[in-house]
């Protein structure tokens, strides 16, 4: 049998890539996975993760190759996994199979995982290779790949305002800054994450859905920020949250729960920093209760305090070229008042997880220049000059 190259290998894994992006939006909080089996220079068999809960790609892949998986190679976008999930693991599936070679692009960075899949399969004889479009990997799952290295979900904050960075005017009207193609991108960007999460400033004033357009078929969480539990269970979250999960973040001691619990809302409560729910413990209760992506909409506040807190990792910024003007007017990232013009965040438009060398994009990249998107740039030692 003629030996793969590593061009053989880039090109096919190349497609198995393009196959997991046919998952994005329905696998959470699972990853999007593709695989392609190669016999003798041609395909045999391929698929890729539909929908959380479903058959692996793998399993697609080797049923359709049947016993031509003998003696194939398999490409792989992640790890194959080697525990028992709410499916059984690939690798094992893998190995029956007869497999001769395997190439993954990446390891899993879940601690579940992370590295077992790949000893399994060599403990199997088969031989594996790793680290084909690693990085290009990295990105399409960028939001499971750095939450598997945090103790909270990856955060994605988004702001819709005018040219000079505002929300709203005074009074605090804000409908609508910008056009309905924004924000029916803003809503085919929540797809991407598990959930999305406001300020209960938010909710009383605009009394939104928060649903992703199109449509998933996967769980969609909506989360409030609500120290007080003043979510009114009259809102269009309250009376969804049977269809849609509804959860909400508060204080310990906070009046209400039962009332919005009988409704179907899931609240979690705990410490109070300054009056108001301690970011740090509300981000990994929602990772604790299965959250591994979230993308937080507003209100003012709630954005400003989490980039004071440095507590998120992506910005999508969605302007309109207005401009609003005035002191009162109300900005789009509110939070406490930095002292020194060194107390601001850095932005980059390069992922944490590739090279200069790459140029692989974000899923979450606007395909019609409606937002722009941002990473926080990496922390520099030392003093700055």
């Amino acid at each position: 049998m003629a030996r793969m190259s590593a061009r053989d290998d880039e090109r096919w894994m190349r497609r198995a890539l393009d196959l997991a992006r046919r998952g994005l939006g329905e696998t959470n909080p699972n990853p999007v996975v593709g695989c392609v089996i190669v016999k003798a220079g041609r395909v045999v068999g391929e698929g890729w993760h539909r929908r959380a809960g479903g058959p692996h790609a793998e399993v697609y892949a080797l049923g359709q190759a049947g016993a031509a998986a003998r003696g194939a190679t398999a490409y792989v976008t992640l790890e194959p996994c080697a525990h028992q999930g709410r499916t059984p693991p690939c690798a094992p599936e893998l190995a029956r199979a007869g497999l001769r070679r395997l190439v993954a692009a990446m390891r899993d960075p879940n601690p579940r995982v992370d590295g077992r899949g790949l000893a399994a399969l060599r403990r199997a004889g088969i031989a594996v290779t790793a680290g084909i479009l690693a990085e290009e990997a990295a990105v399409l799952n960028e939001r499971f790949v750095m939450a598997a290295r945090l103790s909270r979900p990856f955060v994605l904050l988004k702001a819709a305002m005018t040219l000079d960075g505002r929300i709203a005017t005074a009074a605090g009207e804000s409908k609508w800054i910008t056009s309905a193609a924004q924000r029916k991108s803003a809503r085919a960007l929540r797809r991407l994450h598990d959930g999305v999460a406001v300020g209960i400033r938010t909710v009383l004033a605009d009394d939104p859905r928060l649903m992703p357009e199109p449509a998933v078929r996967r769980p969609f969480h909506r989360v409030v920020f609500d120290s007080r539990l003043r979510l009114p269970v009259g809102s269009r979250l309250v009376r969804s949250a049977r269809r849609a999960p509804v959860w909400i973040v508060t204080t310990e001691g906070a009046r209400g729960a039962t009332a919005l619990e009988r409704h179907g809302v899931r609240v979690l409560a705990g410490p109070a920093r300054a009056g108001r729910v301690d970011l740090d413990w509300a981000l990994t209760a929602l990772r604790d209760a299965g959250l591994w992506s979230l993308m937080v909409e507003g209100g003012s506040e709630l954005l400003g305090a989490l980039l004071a807190a440095r507590l998120f990792d992506q910005v999508a910024l969605f302007r309109a070229p207005l401009l609003l003007g005035g002191r009162g007017s109300r900005p789009a990232f509110g939070g406490p008042d930095p002292a020194r013009l060194a107390d601001a965040v850095a932005l980059t438009t390069r992922s944490p997880l590739v090279s200069a060398r790459t140029r692989a994009t974000s899923p979450a990249a606007a395909p019609d220049a409606s937002y722009e998107l941002f990473y926080r740039a990496p922390v520099r030692r030392g003093r700055m000059r």
